[in-house]
């Protein structure tokens, strides 16, 4: 088999890793792809958002699979273009992307298959979301309606912060994406996030992940996209699994089956878990990063034929067979590490030489998935994006993941990087 990876981050990295490690595949190719990848098999310089160019490439390659890794081409309809030309892709449609593409969109359909989530209200005009948050109580949970690389959510403690926050935002602070806002409650619990496998009829759940979502340790400062992961999470028992999947994950996919939309793909579902039972913060359209480097470095089996019975359906009669051979039920702790670039989420500079990722990769257990990555004129890693490096490992517990992945970013000599030291806190 030929597989296509569409993107250059850290989660297509890992997606490129563990699919190469299948006996059923021949050739992994990506699209545009990192050096990383590049050392996995062929990478092609062509942007995922120019759709007549990502057609000539898939037309040129014929792969059998096609994996859409970011949410951005999934907004423009890569995926459905792909379909028409009668190829099979991992990927939701350009409809059923909605869930990430507009926090709107969601929490209407949230409404209209009864889905727990926090209380809300959408706004389009400054003066009238200045009006209503001045009704509501701190914190203040403010949100860009569109895609805003996950840095498009921010928590106000006082009004001030929040009323400036919405100025912002409503005048382009994150550009169309934040044209419109989201106002929303402020759910107290514990945040966890779900990864569902579905063809949009079955459903395979993998181990529930966290994020570290704040720049620093204790989980402070503004928002990024993700610092570090861990699976499994304890604060996801038996129990608020089995309620994620009656309360939540059932009604989605049936209710979008219903309406014409069916989900097929990665669903990642942000859940808040409180004594109350789960509700749901937000739902991306792919698998989450790094929670993806987490999931793909510690399943010890094969994901192929999942990702391909979710492409092409069929994954409720063979749904035990694809369980195996993923190795669901032997799923190892595993951690991650973002490595990131000074200034980030902020602004930060390009071109800092990086060394040491081989010798942190030879660690035993250790993997380093690369994501804002270049190449120098000398042929050396340099840093060129805000998250760069996602130091991954597995272990026999989480503590023994946790050290391991520290052991590795120990290895990395970059003199502008930075991570956060607690990654897994809550568990450990």
């Amino acid at each position: 088999m030929r597989i296509l990876i569409v993107g250059s981050g850290g989660r297509e990295h890992a997606l490129a890793w563990k699919i190469k490690q299948s006996p059923l595949v021949d050739e992994v190719y990506s699209a545009p792809g990192n050096p990383g990848m590049d050392k996995i098999g062929p990478c092609f310089d062509v942007d995922p958002m120019d759709l007549h160019k990502m057609q000539e490439l898939v037309l040129q390659l014929a792969p059998d699979l096609t994996v859409i890794g970011p949410e951005a081409p999934l907004a423009v309809g890569l995926s459905d273009a792909l379909r028409a030309r009668g190829f099979d892709v991992f990927a939701p449609s350009q409809a059923a992307s909605q869930l990430e593409t507009s926090k709107g969109f969601a929490k209407y359909l949230m409404a209209k298959y009864d889905i727990p989530t926090a209380a809300y209200q959408r706004f389009t005009d400054v003066a009238e979301a200045l009006d209503y948050v001045g009704t509501q109580s701190a914190p203040y949970v403010i949100k860009a309606d569109g895609l805003a690389a996950g840095k498009g959510v921010v928590i106000c403690d006082n009004l001030e912060d929040a009323e400036n926050e919405i100025e912002e935002m409503m005048t382009g602070k994150f550009g169309d994406a934040s044209n419109a806002i989201i106002i929303e409650e402020f759910m107290t619990g514990e945040e966890a996030s779900i990864f569902v496998l579905t063809d949009g009829d079955g459903a395979l759940y993998l181990p529930a992940a966290q994020d570290h979502k704040r720049v620093g340790d204790g989980d402070v400062g503004p928002n990024t996209g993700g610092m570090g992961a861990y699976a499994p999470a304890p604060v996801v028992t038996p129990r608020q699994l089995e309620l994620i999947q009656t309360l939540i994950v059932e009604p989605l996919l049936s209710g979008m089956a219903e309406d014409g939309m069916p989900y097929q793909g990665a669903l990642y579902v942000g859940v808040m878990i409180a004594e109350t039972g789960p509700r749901v913060v937000e739902f991306n359209a792919r698998f989450g990063d790094p929670e993806c480097q987490v999931l793909m470095a510690g399943l010890p089996g094969d994901i192929v034929p999942a990702l391909l019975v979710c492409a092409t359906g069929g994954l409720v009669q063979s749904h035990n067979s694809v369980s195996q051979m993923m190795g669901l039920l032997d799923f190892r702790p595993t951690a991650t590490v973002v490595m990131a670039s000074a200034g980030y989420p902020g602004s930060y500079e390009k071109g800092a030489v990086i060394k040491g990722v081989d010798a942190a990769g030879d660690i035993d257990g250790v993997s380093v998935f690369q994501a804002g990555c270049g190449v120098n004129g000398s042929g050396e890693l340099i840093a060129e994006g805000g998250r760069v490096l996602g130091v991954t490992a597995t272990g026999e517990s989480l503590r023994q993941a946790v050290d391991r992945a520290y052991q590795g970013v120990d290895c990395i000599d970059w003199s502008t990087g930075f991570f956060r030291k607690d990654i897994g806190w809550r568990a450990l």
